[in-house]
Parts: C-alpha cells; sequence; structure tokens
C-alpha cells in the first residue's frame, strides 16, 4: 500500500479535505481557501510525504508540514500571478482577478505566515534544522523570481544559459528539494542520505522546468492545458531561446535576437511560426530534450544512491517516472 505514489497523492488529498481555512474576517480567508481548494498536482506536500516514510517516519508526525509546504507553494503562485497578471491558475479565476490586487497582496501574506504557522505546530527534535531549511528554501524562491523579472527587461543575448539555469533551480527547483529534505528530516535520516535526498529533487525540479519549456512550444494545447508558444509572444528567456542561440548561425542569432525584442509591432502568430520554424532549423527540440534526459538522469542517480529501503524508493521513482512522461 505504502510502495506507490498514488497512496501519498491521495494521502494528501485527505489531509486538505479535512483541513479549514476559513476563519475571520471573511474577507482575508476566503480567498485563501479559494486558492488551496483549487487542487492542483500538491507534488510538494506528497514528496514530503514520501521522503518522510523513505526513513521510517510516522504520517501523524508530518501532517502540518504538508499542509506547510504546500501553503507556501500556494502563496508563492498567488503572488506570481498578481505580478504576472494572470488572469486563470488551474483552469479558475486568479485571486486578484476574482477580488482584488489588495486582496491578492494581504491574502497572499497571511498564506506565508499559516506556513510558517503548520511548521511550528509540527514537533522534532530537529525543528530548529527543519525551520532553517524552510527559511532558506523561502528566500532562494523569492531571488529566483526576482531574477526572473530581471530578465523580462534584458535582452536575449544579455541572459546566459547558465543565469537561467540558476534562476530555475532557485524558483522551482529547490521548493521540490526543500520539501524532500524536510521530510527526511521529520524522521531523523542521517545528514549524508539527507543532502543526496535534496540533490535528487534539485535535478528532478530542473528537469521539471525544462519540460515546462519544451512543453511551451511543442506541447499539445489540448493535453497541456493553455496555448503554446506563449513564452514567445511574451519574449521570455527560458531555455529555448537560450539554447536557441548556442546552436545559431550568425544569421540565425541576429534573426531570433531581434525576434526576441520585437513587441508590438509585429504579428504574434507570425512571430511564433518564425521563432518555431528558426527551431526546427537548429533542431532544438532534440537538443533540450537531451537536456531534459540528462537531468532526469542525474536525479535517478542521486536516488539510488540512497541508503534506504529500496521498496520505500519505488513511490519516488514513480513520481520521477511521471514528470517525465509528461504529454509533449
Amino acid at each position: 500500500m505504502y510502495n506507490n505514489i498514488k497512496y501519498y497523492l491521495d494521502k494528501v488529498a485527505e489531509i486538505f479535505e479535512q483541513e479549514t481555512f476559513v476563519a475571520e474576517p471573511h474577507e482575508l480567508y476566503e480567498p485563501i481557501d479559494y486558492t488551496l481548494r483549487l487542487g492542483g498536482k500538491r507534488i510538494r506536500p506528497t514528496l514530503l510525504l514520501a521522503a518522510n516514510a523513505l526513513f521510517g517516519g510516522k504520517e501523524e508526525e508530518v501532517r502540518n508540514a504538508a499542509l506547510g509546504i504546500e501553503t507556501f507553494h500556494n502563496f508563492t503562485l498567488l503572488h506570481d500571478d498578481l505580478m504576472d497578471r494572470s488572469p486563470l491558475r488551474r483552469g479558475q479565476p486568479t485571486v486578484y482577478c476574482k477580488w482584488d490586487d489588495n486582496t491578492a497582496i494581504l491574502s497572499g501574506d497571511t498564506m506565508f505566515a499559516l506556513a510558517w504557522r503548520y511548521f511550528l505546530r509540527q514537533p522534532s527534535p530537529r525543528l530548529q534544522q527543519i525551520l532553517q531549511c524552510f527559511n532558506e528554501t523561502a528566500i532562494e524562491v523569492c531571488e529566483g523570481q526576482q531574477k526572473d523579472m530581471n530578465f523580462e527587461t534584458m535582452a536575449l543575448d544579455e541572459v546566459s544559459l547558465d543565469d537561467y539555469m540558476d534562476m530555475i533551480r532557485q524558483k522551482t527547483a529547490v521548493l521540490l528539494a526543500g520539501a524532500l529534505k524536510i521530510g527526511a528530516l521529520y524522521a531523523g535520516a542521517p545528514e549524508k542520505e539527507v543532502e543526496k535526498l535534496w540533490a535528487f529533487g534539485e535535478h528532478m525540479g530542473l528537469a521539471f522546468q525544462l519540460q515546462d519549456d519544451l512543453l511551451d512550444g511543442y506541447g499539445d494545447t489540448a493535453v497541456f492545458g493553455k496555448k503554446t508558444g506563449q513564452d514567445i509572444r511574451d519574449n521570455k528567456k527560458s531555455f529555448l531561446p537560450l539554447k536557441a542561440l548556442m546552436l545559431c548561425s550568425g544569421e540565425q542569432r541576429e534573426a531570433l535576437t531581434k525576434l526576441f525584442a520585437a513587441k508590438d509591432n509585429m504579428d504574434e502568430e507570425e512571430k511564433v511560426r518564425r521563432v518555431l520554424e528558426l527551431y526546427n532549423a537548429i533542431g532544438l527540440r532534440a537538443a533540450v530534450e537531451d537536456a531534459i534526459v540528462q537531468e532526469f538522469r542525474t536525479a535517478t542517480k542521486h536516488l539510488d544512491d540512497i541508503q534506504a529501503d529500496e521498496a520505500l524508493k519505488t513511490p519516488l521513482r514513480e513520481m520521477l517516472e511521471t514528470l517525465n512522461g509528461r504529454k509533449k
């Protein structure tokens, strides 16, 4: 029962079904309840529970930690949507659209505080280390978000691929790694194994983000759930154009740089068509897929190296396979 990822996904769903997020003042907490009831993949609390079980931890001793890590993650999404002016999240209106900007800011701030409350409610001999991990992870996520915002005002050829990889490591990967590390710390896992688990989560997170980048350019809209090519329309410095710059000839590089500098003076669909045409000419898709495979292989190696019951690693392997098998 415990040796499959579905068990932990169902357990997380049960934890959230049993939790009450509505309180007074209602205007503050209703958006929080709305956000946390939208569901989503809930990958982070699932990883936390699976990592805890990997080292013999007890589910009841990490319930609040699971709530805390997912509450924090959703806080970042709530504020991201406001900063990006995104109208939809998981197919539903975002908080700032359904309510207003001020509500999104204040409810998001409260979610960050609630995340801390959940962790403080979960006693552990290693609580200080756990809280330090959570705090440093939260800071890195914010640093990654700022770097991503900085990239928006920079020309394509001013952002290096290394800069981008560091940004997504902070913005996306460290929260997966942090969830795994926190779950293992609650179980009393040896420090050496905790660090291997962190590395596993970090590379899994990098692969996850690179897949998102690839799906934006080449995904099936019906499966992916959003219109492809949006990163191109937004001049977003994702892995695809930055890797493309490394593969382009001189003329192609100049053309791509100009296309990603274009704003209101070009039809958006024509721009997407021309960029994808250039990507196809240089074989970009295969290069990106190779990078994704490498990240998944590195993640798998770190998981293989962990000294723990192989049967208890199965849920983490299944999660890795699920992410690796996302529809393109």
